[in-house]
């Protein structure tokens, strides 16, 4: 299935759906609508380092972080960074990474929990939907039927 939503996950929803095993997680469902190809998980080297630390920084085994990354490697898109201006610079320097993926990657959404991030909305709304995790699911949603319908995919299968 070939998806318009092109998305990149701020850590702390990668690190959500990590940690949490509840069936219904909005977080979870993301991760198991990326696993059907629902959307493209758009990332950058920076990203990926950014990743792999914060993953590994809660305890989750390394087997399960190691897993995840190779997913990511063999069926996200790696981005390169090319451009590097801003209209409106993130507070939080570690944003400038999502967003940078997100402006070079064509991204259409930018998915994430922090208020700094989300705060920058209104600047780059010709450019990207900057959203959180519900918001984005919606999205999903409407593009694709509910995972449930799908067969299950095995959590970061290569």
């Amino acid at each position: 299935m070939v998806s318009p939503l092109r998305a990149v996950l701020d850590t702390n929803v990668v690190l959500a759906a990590q940690r949490s095993h509840h069936p219904a997680s909005p977080n979870v469902e993301i991760m198991d609508r990326w696993q059907h190809r629902e959307f493209v998980f758009l990332h950058s080297l920076d990203t990926l380092a950014e990743y792999a630390e914060k993953l590994l920084d809660p305890g989750i085994p390394a087997t399960e972080v190691e897993a995840f990354m190779h997913s990511l490697a063999r069926h996200g898109e790696l981005v390169s960074v090319e451009f590097f201006h801003f209209r409106h610079y993130p507070v939080d320097p570690d944003d400038v990474m999502f967003l940078l993926c997100a402006i070079n990657g064509d991204a259409s959404h930018l998915v994430s929990y922090d208020g700094h991030l989300l705060s920058l909305r209104p600047f780059y709304a010709n450019e990207v939907t900057i959203c959180d995790p519900l918001e984005f699911l919606t999205a999903c949603r409407a593009a694709a039927p509910p995972v449930a319908s799908l067969p299950a995919a095995a959590p970061f299968s290569a």
